[in-house]
């Protein structure tokens, strides 16, 4: 089935332990994009400035990735400059922010996806992601993700909205700073008393944790020895989750554990490259050889 993601298309500027990379294409649509596109078709609500390069109008469209919903502006992109240190590549630094175009964003899907079953609400502006699901036609599966920008000073339309998904993805951090807990396992049945009946915790390199009502459980991460960008690795691994199931079209445990299988693996080839270097050339049999080495991984017999 197909998948609308909303989410920001930007350009980011990014410098880890591995070098420096600027105008990279980056956002959170963009990254969900990379990974869910090899799972199922799908269409994608933004925003661009008159500067986002051709070249990754191209890339987009070579995945056959939908941006009818894409809304192309005169102004400059939304871009993001960060930083990641030595010994915490888990924790992203963020230099600069401008917003661009994104500041006075307002979505429109068009008509003709309007209909679409499954959607991603992706990092954004709470109030653009509640905008995004007041136009779609009662679809049948909705996930969303947030950040602690939106935790903090925007809590109050972020709770109004998390109650009308069906998945909540969160990383530990703000999973903890939305509920209070630091017992991700109460965490996660907290989030899951805010109306969601379905959240996934991820906690970077050790792994993920799902939780629903009537089954939960844990895997691994993928073992990387090198990271060299970790930005938009949680986007990787969201559009592999959604992407797995708009694929399957059902929601079940069976679907949820491949789909975080899958999430898994997607997001640790994210992290190998900077931006989308390593995700935009991915082919679904570099995928499948992955995902066999980590199920080898993640059984424990």
């Amino acid at each position: 089935m197909k998948l609308l993601v909303s989410g920001t298309v930007a350009l980011d500027n990014v410098k880890t332990p591995s070098g420096i990379k600027r105008l990279m294409l980056g956002g959170s649509a963009s990254h969900f994009c990379m990974s869910a596109s090899l799972l199922t078709d799908v269409c994608v609500s933004g925003i661009i400035g008159k500067d986002f390069p051709r070249q990754h109008l191209r890339l987009f469209e070579d995945k056959g990735i939908d941006l009818r919903s894409v809304m192309r502006s005169e102004g400059k992109t939304f871009c993001w400059s960060g930083e990641y240190k030595a010994g915490d590549l888990n924790s992203a630094i963020t230099l600069t922010t401008e917003l661009g175009v994104l500041k006075d964003f307002k979505p429109c899907i068009t008509v003709a996806q309007r209909r679409i079953p499954y959607v991603f609400l992706a990092n954004d502006d709470p109030c653009i992601q509640a905008e995004v699901l007041r136009q779609m036609d009662h679809p049948q599966f909705v996930g969303m993700d947030s950040m602690n920008l939106w935790i903090t000073h925007k809590r109050r339309e972020l709770l109004r909205l998390i109650q009308k998904v069906n998945l909540f993805v969160a990383n530990d951090s703000e999973a903890r700073m939305l509920t209070g807990e630091t017992n991700l396992i109460k965490a996660a049945r907290s989030l899951r008393h805010l109306g969601p009946a379905f959240i996934v915790i991820k906690k970077g390199e050790h792994g993920v944790l799902f939780s629903g009502d009537r089954y939960s459980f844990a895997l691994p991460a993928f073992p990387v020895e090198k990271v060299v960008d970790p930005t938009g690795a949680g986007d990787t691994f969201a559009g592999g989750l959604m992407g797995f199931l708009a694929r399957q079209g059902k929601i079940n445990e069976a679907a949820f554990r491949k789909a975080v299988c899958y999430a898994t693996v997607l997001a640790s080839f994210n992290v190998q490259g900077f931006g989308v270097a390593r995700t935009a050339g991915l082919t679904m049999k570099d995928v499948q050889d992955r995902l066999k080495v980590f199920l080898r991984f993640a059984s424990p017999c």
